[in-house]
């Protein structure tokens, strides 16, 4: 069983894999940072967004700006801390003028995240907007499915993915903040049904 500091390790390793194999280098060279992700390498829950923004691609952290700040507010409403879990996105380099990610950065992003993934081995993947819902749960709208658990089929292992919105977009508009508030604080619950 690999520990905390053996998966540190594996995830720090994989940092240099990106940056060795130039992945996405037309994002790489306009970016600042390379933001592989951050929070606890032994994490229950992973946090999976789609691509840093400009506070993040300064700080090389994720969910650092606005977004960050109110994703704050709700793993303190759950009773979660930033620090219990892992935070990440499909893609590790700020698109230009936070324009979402293209199809291509995503798939070429992706093989890195299911290793981080792997690494961390959590045991619930929350999907934080439309663009890494898709990729674990293609065909799905998130208008119809955002809240759900889902249990899919991850290589040889059972994985279980909530899709919310992500909360930029909860940000811009009042009435999906609540939505996404009450989503959120159901997580808990579902975890806690995991382990019964």
């Amino acid at each position: 069983m690999a520990t905390k500091l053996d998966k540190q390790v594996q995830l720090d390793k994989l940092r240099q894999i990106v940056l060795d194999n130039d992945v996405c280098r037309d994002l790489a060279e306009q970016a600042t940072n390379l933001v592989m992700g951050a929070g606890n390498s032994d994490a229950d829950i992973v946090f999976v967004g789609e691509a840093p923004g400009k506070k993040e691609d300064e700080q090389g952290l994720p969910f650092v700006g606005a977004a960050g700040k109110f994703l704050n507010e709700m793993l303190a409403q759950a009773n979660m801390d930033r620090g219990d879990v892992f935070i990440t996105n499909i893609v590790k380099y700020r698109p230009p003028n936070n324009r979402d990610p293209l199809p291509e950065e995503k798939k070429e992003f992706w093989p890195y995240l299911l290793k981080q993934l792997q690494i961390i081995q959590p045991k619930v993947v929350i999907t934080l907007g439309r663009h890494s819902m898709e990729y674990f749960l293609p065909g799905m709208k998130i208008s119809q499915i955002h809240g759900q658990a889902k249990r899919i089929k991850f290589g040889d292992e059972k994985l279980i993915v909530v899709p919310l919105y992500h909360p930029a977009a909860a940000l811009y508009n009042g009435g999906m903040r609540q939505t996404l508030i009450d989503d959120f604080l159901s997580v808990p619950k579902i975890i806690a049904k995991l382990e019964d």
